[in-house]
């Protein structure tokens, strides 16, 4: 999808500008999702394959692009913005990206930076993120037994991952684990996750597989349909041991949440599958090429790269920005079934950022 922009910024769309972004279906755009690198140092079976090829690095937007697309949605209203990957700590000089985002914290035109990362790189820049105005992160780690970590990632090690959320609770981030609900795979330690999560004072969101990206050279269909494991199946589970109540808290995030009366900790459900949840959905995602992705289920995107590079003002990039929200689908197209053969999204994960 691409949107002719208009030779001229008319008086109209200056008086646009000033107002927030809203999609079709009057849903305020105020959550930006932006990958800063489609590498990773892990190869999760759920979001990559083995044997990845990566962007050659001139297709990737600098980081003083990214700096200035971040400026641009925030004028135009984005409260939030979570820097994914791949990996973003592998990004090379990432964290001046960070300490630039955190001047509009303090000039409080933004409310929150975070991050979602695997951990690996967090004893490294723990300290430096809360130095930069970060003050909340999530880990993603779907087994706490070294072998299944590794089976999962490939090649992973869960020490370097422990060590990295010791790192980051000293230096005084508050860490969520996301944890991917894979049946047959890691189902067996529901309750040992959840005891560890309310023993390391770790919040924890538990999130359903999605048909994103063909991972094997067997069928993926039939390796995801194997997998996928309802949030709704899950809670079951917690209730046979837990009492749990529903809390009616709403993040920026599409995660419901529980608390179990037993430990106190929270508990989120994220259900792209079971539960469609983009009535409520606030967010757009945008690549380390700058490409707009107005759904994580859905293949329309737009180019935000060629405004960004056409103009050294940021009047052409914001109008193209407007046009495309107006373009937000209503909700995903995610679907597993067993005689599909082929993902919902030919797309891998790490290509968009989560």
């Amino acid at each position: 999808m691409h949107f002719m922009p208009n030779e001229l910024c008319n008086d109209r769309f200056e008086t646009a500008a000033q107002t927030p972004l809203v999609d079709p279906y009057g849903r305020g755009v105020e959550y930006l999702r932006l990958s800063v690198t489609d590498r990773c140092d892990l190869r999760c079976v759920y979001c990559m394959a083995e044997n990845m090829v990566f962007l050659p690095k001139k297709e990737m937007l600098t980081l003083e692009e990214l700096d200035r697309l971040c400026a641009s949605f925030i004028g135009l209203g984005v409260r939030k913005i979570r820097l994914t990957g791949g990996e973003p700590l592998v990004r090379r000089n990432v964290l001046w990206l960070i300490e630039q985002l955190g001047r509009h914290l303090e000039s409080k035109t933004l409310d929150e930076v975070t991050l979602t990362t695997n951990g690996t790189q967090l004893v490294k820049y723990a300290s430096a993120l809360y130095e930069a105005g970060v003050r909340r992160i999530n880990v993603s780690l779907d087994s706490l037994k070294p072998e299944k970590f590794q089976k999962i990632t490939r090649w992973g090690e869960i020490d370097k991952v422990f060590a990295g959320i010791e790192a980051a609770q000293k230096a005084g981030l508050r860490v969520k684990i996301n944890t991917v609900a894979l049946k047959n795979v890691n189902q067996e330690e529901l309750f040992d996750i959840v005891a560890w999560c309310a023993a390391q004072d770790l919040d924890l969101t538990f999130i359903e597989v999605m048909p994103m990206g063909a991972l094997t050279a067997e069928s993926d269909a039939n390796m995801r349909f194997d997998q996928f494991w309802s949030l709704a199946d899950l809670r079951t589970e917690l209730e046979s041991r837990y009492e749990i109540q529903d809390v009616p808290i709403r993040s920026a995030g599409p995660a419901n949440y529980v608390r179990l009366r037993e430990s106190g900790q929270k508990i989120g459900f994220i259900t792209p599958m079971s539960h469609n949840f983009c009535e409520s959905c606030n967010r757009v995602r945008i690549t380390c090429t700058g490409r707009l992705y107005l759904c994580l289920g859905q293949e329309d995107s737009v180019d935000l790269r060629r405004p960004l590079r056409l103009s050294e003002s940021n009047a052409l990039l914001e109008q193209e920005i407007r046009q495309a929200i107006m373009q937000k689908p209503k909700g995903h197209d995610f679907i597993i079934e067993a005689e599909k053969d082929r993902p919902s999204v030919p797309r891998h994960m790490n290509v968009t950022g989560g």
